[in-house]
């Protein structure tokens, strides 16, 4: 077992101490590799915090602190561009200080105490609210036979089949994203979105966007019909083993994130439950909506607007095809199989390349006074784990939205493929 000296009060796991952000390869029972912890919000330069702690968030109008922190990382920049750790830790305090960062808990662990808790649910609440990396380098060491009592005992053995038939899907022979990894990602998506505070139990990571046919029919889901194929053949391939047509798209959702090169490994989970009624409709984002409608709408789900912007990064692998149909096809930033910061680059600069459309809604909510800060911090130095960071832990919040038996989900995150980071 290891033991970590961390901050914070202990957590009661039977497993594992935590770091307050822990290195991304801890295991159960070794480290796998040297790579080094993320960032630590500690290591903000005294001046830096005294500065912030000045802004006060809470009473200031969004354009004072947009401003006043624009300032400060403009700054903080030059004064520590030769250590891109100490700037993504500054910039994601500064980030998390304007933000503030989202406290609410989501699903059973709204109600459940700490001695109720088991490890995956402290695991998961220290990520959503202390801030804890949602990434993870933890892999099977060994994978028993798919039928074999050896596999039918562990959870997560099936699992490592199916991410590896949908990686073998979703990675193209030149090693970048195919068309069925960003379908899935968008599926996620919008599997997981159609809730809000408002739909209690009702709602979100429950597959009804394949089991219930009447989802296919809404605008936001369009384009979406060749991927439900897939996921209900894959259900049909794998659901007598006890897989969940929800877990499968967020498993296939994190399968194609990892196997897109540069995107993060984001901590997966399974045990949820199938809905096959349709999720309320409304409560997915249109590129027709204003700004300040969108971040209302995501504030319903419990994500702020720091993790919004993290979230909207997913358009790095994106091509639109029905908002301007004479030009479907058209990815949203220059490199569409690859999960890079080039997004926020392009969609902030005056002009973008010929071959890029850069849907206005993303160019509004990157200029809005609560998204613009985040936005030039991921475009900025260090910007690529700065947002792999904060991607991950905004969609894993998003994957559990109206999931109510969190305290019963399994880790299996060693399912997933490697990360690519070259290509």
């Amino acid at each position: 077992m290891i033991y970590l000296r961390r901050r914070g009060p202990r957590l009661k796991s039977p497993d594992i101490r935590f770091l307050r952000h822990p290195p991304t390869a801890v295991t159960r029972f070794s480290l796998a590799g040297p790579p080094p912890p993320p960032p630590s919000f500690s290591c903000v330069c005294p001046w830096y915090r005294k500065t912030l702690s000045r802004l006060q968030p809470a009473t200031m109008k969004a354009s004072s602190i947009a401003t006043a922190l624009a300032g400060g990382i403009t700054m903080l920049s030059a004064a520590v561009q030769a250590d891109p750790v100490m700037m993504n830790s500054s910039v994601l305090e500064a980030l998390h200080e304007a933000d503030r960062r989202p406290q609410e808990l989501i699903g059973d662990l709204q109600w459940l105490k700490p001695r109720q808790m088991g490890p995956v649910s402290h695991l998961i609440r220290s990520i959503l609210v202390d801030g804890f990396d949602a990434q993870s380098n933890e892999h099977y060491q060994y994978v028993p036979p798919l039928r074999s009592a050896a596999c039918a005992r562990d959870t997560c053995c099936v699992w490592w089949y199916i991410a590896k038939e949908m990686s073998q899907l979703f990675r193209g022979t030149d090693g970048q994203c195919t068309d069925a990894a960003r379908g899935a990602i968008r599926t996620g998506f919008h599997d997981a979105g159609a809730w809000s505070k408002t739909t209690g139990d009702f709602g979100g990571a429950d597959g009804s966007i394949v089991h219930a046919p009447e989802e296919m029919l809404r605008r936001p889901n369009k384009g979406l019909q060749e991927i439900v194929q897939q996921y209900k053949f894959w259900y049909d391939r794998w659901s007598h083993f006890g897989v969940s047509m929800a877990d499968l798209i967020q498993m296939g959702a994190n399968v194609a994130t990892v196997v897109c090169p540069l995107g993060p490994r984001i901590r997966s989970f399974v045990g949820r439950r199938d809905n096959f009624k349709p999720a309320p409709d409304g409560l997915l984002p249109s590129p027709f909506d204003p700004p300040d409608k969108v971040v209302a709408m995501f504030r319903a789900k419990t994500i702020q607007p720091l993790s919004l912007a993290a979230l909207l990064g997913a358009h790095s692998t994106s091509r639109q095809r029905f908002f301007n149909p004479a030009r479907a096809g058209a990815p949203q930033d220059s490199t569409p199989g690859v999960c890079d910061v080039l997004f926020y680059r392009q969609t902030l600069a005056a002009r973008s390349p010929p071959d890029v459309f850069r849907l206005p809604s993303d160019v509004v909510l990157a200029e809005h006074p609560l998204l613009f800060p985040a936005f030039k911090a991921f475009a900025g130095p260090g910007g690529q784990a700065l947002w792999a960071h904060e991607y991950a832990r905004a969609y894993l919040r998003l994957s559990l939205l109206g999931v109510f038996n969190i305290n019963n989900l399994t880790d299996c995150t060693r399912v997933l493929p490697p990360r690519t980071l070259k290509w």
